[in-house]
């Protein structure tokens, strides 16, 4: 099987032809992968949601009559971890990979498109995630993510300042944010890069703190400081707040995924530094109801999994994504492949998600046509606050960021 793996043509099978169920034809493999125990940013609670999923629906009868095999796999946050989950991922007949994160789409998205694999669903952290014909992605990604920040902090500061990770996603987010805040007709914030992995970051918050402080008798209650340092984000937070304590008041804000309702819960809820944070986040907060299916199949199918929270936003993309590929399975016609997945991905009708987000599809007619993400299907984002220790919406519904994402420069 390991040189069939390298040496598809040679063994007589092209890429996306390898049955799924290949030895048990009652099955259907899958794969989802995540950084998991690493110095960065973690993310078990999607390959925990995956697996519950999976006995949710072989609990429930397959899908279409096929028990769902889910392979899982640590990308430890190096291309050569991802590369070998997207190896394993060939190796065993995976029909596409699901809900994952990883930071090095130009590995893992080549090696996927080598083997035909369709990619469902990724947290929206690269840029090849929203170019590759074989992404399939359920949200607008970082990028949406950041101009729906700036767009949300541009009615309430006058001067942004943003830290982000000093990494080549990172440098995409300036342009991003300060395309947001021009809408609001605000300046561009001060650009502070940040390593993935300090633990303490007081020289960037010594930066933040000056790139908005006023220069005159300016308002200093119209200043912001927005981070997106993934996990690290509370770090960097709690080397600000001991630098602005006897500054004057400085609004902090995020998007969901940097903060996230276990973070404000785990310091302090209402008392916590987040209390009043802005954030910018894909999906209805976590306490809607919309989330009612997800939450039960985590309490009856998780078996007391502590990876799993509700409130993650990788959970949540998981979830979503997990709901597109069931659509896809079912509306596969013969024998499930990875070609005829991405085949009815292609030409399935719209995905409902409960109003999760807005109807899935990614047909000719349903790509949003932005310059830098020609697969981006969905650019709706949702504005929320810390009040009383609780992430809540700001406003009903979403904020549609499509205008913004088009008027911004070419990265």
């Amino acid at each position: 099987m390991g040189v069939c793996a390298s040496l598809l043509t040679g063994c007589g099978v092209l890429p996306g032809d390898a049955r799924a169920d290949e030895g048990d034809e009652g099955t259907v493999t899958v794969m989802t992968w995540a950084p998991q125990n690493t110095q960065a940013t973690n993310m078990p609670g999607m390959p925990g949601m995956a697996e519950a999923y999976a006995r949710w629906v072989d609990a429930t009868g397959g899908i279409n009559g096929r028990k769902l095999r889910v392979l899982t796999c640590n990308d430890e946050n190096t291309a050569e971890g991802v590369g070998r989950c997207a190896d394993r991922a060939r190796a065993e007949d995976a029909v596409a990979v699901v809900g994952s994160y990883s930071q090095h789409g130009s590995t893992f998205m080549t090696a996927l498109e080598s083997a035909g694999i369709p990619y469902i669903g990724g947290y929206g952290l690269t840029d090849e995630e929203f170019t590759s014909p074989f992404s399939y992605p359920v949200n607008g990604g970082q990028a949406t993510l950041i101009a729906g920040n700036g767009h949300q902090l541009a009615d309430r500061c006058e001067r942004v300042s943003l830290v982000r990770l000093d990494t080549v996603a990172g440098d995409q987010l300036p342009r991003l944010l300060n395309a947001g805040l021009a809408v609001g007709g605000r300046g561009p914030a001060t650009d502070i890069r940040a390593p993935e992995d300090a633990s303490d970051y007081t020289p960037q918050a010594r930066q933040a703190l000056a790139g908005v402080t006023p220069k005159d008798d300016g308002n200093p209650d119209s200043a912001c400081v927005t981070a997106v340092l993934g996990g690290r984000t509370d770090t960097f937070f709690d080397s600000f707040r001991r630098l602005s304590e006897d500054g004057g008041p400085v609004r902090i804000a995020s998007v969901v995924g940097s903060v996230q309702q276990s973070l404000v819960d785990a310091t302090g809820g209402p008392d916590s530094q987040w209390e009043g944070a802005y954030a910018t986040g894909w999906y209805p907060v976590a306490t809607d109801p919309r989330w009612g299916t997800m939450r039960d199949v985590i309490r009856e199918h998780a078996f007391g999994d502590n990876r799993i929270d509700p409130a993650d936003p990788g959970v949540q993309t998981t979830w979503i994504a997990y709901t597109v590929l069931r659509a896809a399975l079912e509306h596969a016609d013969g024998p499930v492949t990875a070609r005829s997945v991405q085949r009815a991905l292609e030409d399935m009708p719209p995905v409902e998600t409960e109003g999760l987000t807005p109807e899935l599809s990614w047909g000719y007619d349903d790509l949003l046509a932005v310059r830098d993400h020609p697969r981006l299907v969905n650019s709706m984002v949702t504005f929320q606050q810390v009040k009383d220790g609780r992430l809540v919406p700001v406003s009903e519904g979403f904020a549609d960021m499509r205008e913004t994402l088009e008027a911004a420069p070419v990265g």
